[in-house]
């Protein structure tokens, strides 16, 4: 939001100094907005806004990849160079790495919501043989973006290419193509937090009402009747709880407002146990895998290593936060 409104101010006045809020007017917008979609009742709910997503990701990832080839093209020739960004020291050059790594663990965080995505699926065929289908294919889809916007993003910009693609073209002549991409990215990540978001939701809302069965406060459900608009169920947990963790992680969002070092973060704490340690473990005993076979020691030597590369993404992204605080 702040690259669009910074966009049409300096395309305005010339001079992007003289322009913009600063990030934390934006995030609080966000924050608001997520707070109203936050009381969709439940993830069956937000199947309108997850595919509205998606198409979105689409819509940008592609712009982005466009305007990347065309700038290629435009300088003749590749920026950048094998070795990357060039550093001051080894070690501030392995905190990038760390951080690097992070974020591309975090850009496969689908594990997190697989259990309930597969729970809405219908079944016959069997809901793990869909997933499994839809898994590979988006992964592979995935991985073609991720690829195509990164490689030809740092061709494109080489060492001075920003942490929003997009944020390299703002001076592109065509800047409503640029802010029809940022605009999209709002609504990609508006959808995304929902997403995420609802099973947690979910969890922690049952959770308390099991807990606590006879509270009215957790168990109650009003209805609100607007004019021309369907009756909206109200719960005062749903209502306290979900405004409560919107305003905590916009609050934290607007402390630290690093939003790779942020991702590395993530990434180390969720990746090794939700995308490594719990599925080799649960493989090992349902298959009732033997110790010291050749797939024993496979899955074993891949859990141990995923653990060091998220212990690695962690210390780098923890110590990228610090030296950003710092500075």
């Amino acid at each position: 939001m702040r690259a669009i409104q910074k966009s049409n101010c300096s395309q305005d006045n010339g001079n992007e100094e003289t322009c913009g809020f600063g990030d934390g007017y934006f995030m609080f917008i966000f924050g608001a907005m997520q707070v109203l979609l936050s009381q969709i009742p439940n993830f069956h709910n937000i199947q309108w806004l997850s595919i509205l997503a998606a198409i979105m990701s689409f819509a940008y990832a592609f712009i982005g990849m466009g305007l990347s080839i065309g700038q290629v093209k435009e300088n003749g020739h590749a920026e950048g160079s094998i070795e990357g960004i060039p550093t001051s020291s080894g070690m501030e050059k392995l905190w990038l790495i760390a951080q690097a790594l992070g974020d591309i663990a975090f850009s496969y965080p689908f594990s997190v919501i697989l259990i309930e995505i597969q729970d809405t699926l219908k079944s016959p065929p069997p809901e793990n043989v869909t997933m499994k289908r839809a898994s590979t294919i988006s992964v592979i889809i995935t991985t073609f973006f991720y690829l195509c916007c990164g490689c030809f993003g740092y061709a494109a910009f080489g060492n001075d290419t920003p942490g929003n693609l997009l944020a390299g073209f703002a001076h592109y002549n065509k800047h409503w193509l640029v802010d029809f991409s940022n605009a999209c990215i709002v609504i990609h990540l508006v959808g995304a937090y929902q997403v995420y978001s609802q099973p947690l939701f979910a969890n922690v809302e049952n959770w308390l009402r099991f807990k606590f069965p006879d509270s009215e406060f957790a168990n109650r459900t009003y209805y609100l009747k607007l004019p021309l608009l369907p009756a909206f169920p109200l719960n005062f947990l749903r209502l306290t709880f979900r405004t409560a963790y919107v305003a905590s992680t916009t609050g934290i969002a607007m402390i630290f407002p690093y939003f790779n070092q942020i991702l590395g973060v993530l990434a180390g704490i969720i990746y090794y146990p939700l995308s490594i340690y719990f599925p080799v473990e649960m493989y090992l005993s349902k298959g009732n895998i033997e110790e010291w076979t050749a797939k024993w020691t496979m899955l074993r030597t891949s859990s141990i290593v995923g653990f060091l590369v998220g212990l690695f993404t962690l210390i780098g992204s923890i110590e990228g936060i610090v030296s950003a605080k710092l500075s």
